[in-house]
């Protein structure tokens, strides 16, 4: 009868203190003006966002109803919200009973079983040839009344249709006061013909609250036949996706990477179910996990398969650290441990955003007991004049951890024009330009001469052309795919003899890192989180002979909530490999010249053992620093 929509941010407090120093000397000197020293001790509160309804059932919601014979006021349950959303907060209602979404009926239970020739359907509940039934939804009085939506009677002192989908019941367009919070109170009448076989008849309304007051609840989708079809599953997203075919005797599909955004909210993976967050039977995947089913499971009319994204509120700042420790930590709050089958449920999986470009995105706790970001770096600077690329006149936008403020190398990260249809030589992105000989400091080259084809494009948020409305095909760019990066950029280093690992400077935030490569799983990243999902000792190639098979892993490292993508590489100017390929960055560098990195396809992973030329264009993960 109820579900309870909120999200809390933890506090943060952050007090500047002043600290006075008093010497047991003092020495006055002819002529000295006396004068007093002042400064200033700054505090900052952040006060969570905080939003909940409760269900208070004031008197059952059953009665005995004898042929003939209208009866109302059939229990009351009393909804109370209080919620801090200066935006406010609206409660929908929609019929659920057998606990599916739309179901507005009075299920016949005669003897036991269910025999639906005789459900009662919903109406007005007054009168008539048929057994009908109906709810009421009133107003609690008092300053904190919400605002009543009409019915279709134009009043609620009668009694109306109970709806098929979520309809709007309650909204209030502010602040609740916490002491007194705000109230609808819902009940229910029914007519029974004389006819009506005796029994026990049962049926539900379930009440959503969503806030601010403009949100809408999510609700499910049809799909045609031989389709996977993908729904962004909330209002306030960008993007849009395709379906995908299935034949009718196929038996596995490799999922889409996601083209929605959300802003404040990271993308954690697809869902069977539209309400995943209190749905039990709820199943999550991978952007690009690999599904399997029976054949012909989903053929028929609007027999698809509908996947819903999975959407996790920010809880706070990646660059907090508190924050950090406590989700990634083993005491109250922390996250759980992933499984390693891909069947986690979202209690091991948070979201945080980076202070640099309010960019959110979703984190876990994977089966290596570490924090990692599971979506793809989209880190990007962006000039006074919104071109997305690095502005030299800027003095303080540095986006590299550990690193200055230096406008000659500070914000080298100068990320990046949007690739376009037909990204060119003369299109800018992200580099690191050697000029001359490989023995100086790198200089930034944000324009279009001195060897332009080593720049790498960003994601694309606008250009249709390639954010695609109907990204099927694998070299579509997809949100989820991210940037890529030279390493050079990735690490935040400015000088080309780079060797060794580099743990201190890099694009991720404070207080997380580059994952580790090299030949040793003590100290291999990517090596430990595949020994964590069962692969290969040592870190070693997991292919198709190995046991497990490549293939295994591969569905190991893509499936939920593990989320590694086949993001492809770029490559003096061009893009590779796309939804066939995965490329991760490590912080470790084999020489001047190559550093490790991981490799994903679908019937092979190497876990940052192997390594490549520094100026190719991979992927970003981050892991948190501690234990990394």
């Amino acid at each position: 009868m109820r579900r309870e929509v909120f999200a809390i941010y933890t506090n943060k407090i952050v007090i500047l203190a002043l600290l006075a120093v008093m010497l047991g000397c003092e020495i006055m000197l002819a002529g000295e003006v006396s004068h007093a020293e002042t400064a200033t001790a700054n505090a900052t509160v952040t006060v969570a966002e905080a939003c909940t309804m409760t269900a208070i059932v004031d008197s059952a919601h059953s009665a005995i109803v004898n042929p003939g014979q209208y009866v109302s006021e059939i229990g009351q349950t009393t909804l109370k919200v209080v919620c801090n959303d200066a935006s406010g907060y609206a409660i929908y209602a929609v019929g659920n009973a057998n606990n599916e979404y739309g179901n507005n009926k009075l299920l016949a239970s005669l003897g036991g079983t269910l025999n639906p020739t005789y459900d009662i359907a919903t109406g007005t509940a007054t009168s008539g040839s048929t057994s009908n039934w109906a709810m009421k939804v009133n107003a609690v009085s008092g300053a904190y009344t919400p605002t009543i939506q009409s019915d279709t009677n134009g009043s609620f002192a009668s009694y109306h249709i109970v709806p098929t989908t979520y309809t709007k019941v309650a909204s209030y367009n502010a602040v609740t006061d916490a002491t007194i919070g705000s109230s609808i109170t819902s009940t229910y009448a029914a007519y029974v013909k004389q006819d009506q076989p005796a029994g026990n008849y049962d049926g539900k309304v379930k009440y959503t609250m969503v806030h601010p007051a403009t949100e809408t609840p999510a609700q499910p989708q049809t799909c045609p036949s031989n389709k996977i079809c993908y729904f962004a599953n909330a209002g306030n997203t960008e993007g849009t996706m395709g379906q995908q075919s299935i034949t009718s005797s196929a038996t596995t599909a490799t999922l889409l990477a996601s083209n929605y955004s959300r802003t404040g909210y990271g993308f954690a993976g697809w869902s069977d179910k539209y309400d995943y967050e209190s749905n039990p039977n709820a199943h999550f995947y991978g952007p690009q996990e690999d599904i399997t089913f029976t054949a012909g499971q989903y053929y028929g009319t609007n027999k698809g398969l509908p996947l819903y994204a999975v959407w996790i509120k920010s809880a706070g700042s990646l660059q907090d650290t508190s924050k950090v420790a406590t989700l990634c930590g083993t005491g109250a709050g922390s996250l759980t441990a992933a499984a390693t089958d891909g069947t986690a449920n979202l209690g091991s999986v948070s979201a945080l955003t980076d202070q640099r470009d309010n960019q959110t995105y979703a984190i876990a706790k994977l089966a290596d007991g570490k924090c990692w970001m599971i979506e793809n770096l989209r880190l990007e600077s962006r000039d006074t004049v919104g071109d997305n690329r690095f502005d030299s006149s800027i003095t303080n936008q540095s986006l590299a951890q550990g690193y200055g403020t230096s406008t000659t190398y500070g914000n080298f990260s100068g990320l990046a024009d949007a690739e376009s249809a037909n990204f060119s030589n003369s299109t800018t992105a992200n580099s690191l330009y050697y000029s001359g000989t490989q023995s100086g400091e790198a200089s930034i080259d944000i324009g279009t001469t001195n060897y332009p084809g080593y720049r790498m494009p960003r994601y694309n948020t606008t250009n249709t052309s390639v954010r695609a409305s109907s990204p099927t095909s694998n070299g579509v760019a997809m949100y989820s795919y991210g940037n890529y990066y030279t390493w050079h950029a990735a690490i935040a280093d400015t000088t080309y003899y780079s060797s060794g690992d580099h743990g201190t400077t890099s694009l991720c935030p404070t207080g997380w890192r580059l994952p580790i490569g090299n030949q040793s799983t003590a100290t291999n990243s990517f090596g430990a989180l595949s020994v964590a999902l069962g692969g290969p000792e040592g870190g070693a190639t997991a292919n198709s002979s190995s046991t497990p098979t490549g293939a295994v892993m591969s569905k190991a490292f893509r499936s939920y909530p593990n989320n590694f993508l086949y993001s492809g590489n770029f490559y003096t100017s061009s893009a590779y490999n796309r939804g066939s390929y995965g490329y991760y960055w490590s912080s470790t560098a084999n020489d001047i010249n190559y550093s490790y990195y991981l490799s994903l396809h679908s019937s092979n992973v190497t876990p940052g053992t192997n390594y490549n030329d520094k100026y190719s264009g991979f992927s970003i993960r981050c892991t948190v620093s501690a234990g990394a």
